[in-house]
């Protein structure tokens, strides 16, 4: 009998994106400039293999600096970036820190301090307690920032500053779909509202999300390689799910292999989110030869330089 071959789409853009692989470069450069330990505040990318290859290299991980027990050593913040309080607290304790945020992250805490300087109500579009919004809402006065994370949260808006001055800035690894719905209610609700001159959701997180959308139709199941905090891979998810697969899974470290479901499946899907590096979809692609025969195809959208 004739063994059963199924059909992989690999989606191209993936993996790592320019903001992760530049924080994770200054890590091994820090420690090799300044040997080891050298401490990093929050995860310096939102993925547990990662973070332990770091490890073993020499660097700690700490949520705050007051975790820092020798404060001769150097700090580096994460590709998140954080409040301005930080900054302060490292430049108090004479710690010599180096800041490895996202230049994409920067762009959007300009905007806010911008903005704040010519008093705008700053309607910030993301997620709650993500290191990534800590950071932009410690960069100005709380006054000035509202956060808002869904539809009702629109509706039931009321401006801080009693001025007709809006303005919008989001998160930059939200999904483009969802986001745009806010986007145009926030428009209907205030007509004026000044948006970014260019987007604030990254290209990488477009271009990840947009190759995923490609796939999904025709997929039976669609696995996201990426970690349950990285809500870039979160979103990769629930782009799947809404275009077409509803049988759409976070691969996170802990999740064991959906073995049924790839057996029973004619069409999979694969990508990874922005910080998750390529040989966790490589040891995925292996283990699901070791299961089926497949036919790979890589989905190419975008080429990323």
């Amino acid at each position: 009998m004739e063994q059963k071959i199924v059909n992989v789409f690999l989606a191209s853009p993936r993996g790592f994106c320019a903001g992760v692989d530049r924080a994770v470069e200054i890590v091994k450069k820090t420690i090799n400039k300044f040997g080891a330990p050298v401490y990093v505040r929050h995860e310096i990318v939102h993925n547990q293999f990662v973070v332990e290859n770091l490890r073993s290299l020499g660097a700690i991980f700490v949520e705050e600096l007051s975790e820092i027990k020798d404060k001769s050593r150097p700090v580096i913040f994460s590709a998140h970036g954080v409040p301005k309080k930080v900054i302060n607290e490292a430049k108090l304790n004479n710690i010599i820190y180096i800041d490895a945020t996202c230049p994409l992250v920067t762009k959007v805490h300009k905007e806010a301090e911008m903005l704040a300087k010519e008093e705008f109500n700053i309607i910030f579009i993301g997620h709650k307690n993500h290191p990534e919004v800590i950071g932009t809402i410690g960069q100005i006065d709380n006054n000035y920032i509202t956060l808002i994370e869904n539809k009702d949260d629109v509706d039931s808006y009321f401006p801080k500053i009693k001025n007709n001055k809006f303005a919008y800035i989001t998160q930059t690894t939200l999904s483009v779909d969802d986001t745009l719905e806010i986007i145009s209610l926030l428009k209907k609700k205030y007509p004026s509202i000044k948006e970014p001159i260019k987007s604030d959701i990254c290209y990488a997180t477009t271009n990840r999300q947009e190759a995923v959308k490609q796939i999904a139709g025709k997929c039976d199941l669609f696995l996201i390689v990426g970690s349950k905090s990285s809500s870039n891979s979160q979103r990769l998810v629930e782009v799947a799910k809404r275009f077409g697969c509803k049988e759409s899974i976070l691969m996170h470290s802990d999740q064991a292999l959906p073995v049924d479901k790839i057996k029973n499946s004619k069409n999979i899907g694969i990508s990874s989110g922005a910080s998750a590096p390529e040989i966790l979809v490589e040891n995925l692609i292996k283990e699901i030869k070791s299961i089926t025969n497949i036919k790979l195809e890589e989905v190419i959208t975008s080429v990323e330089k």
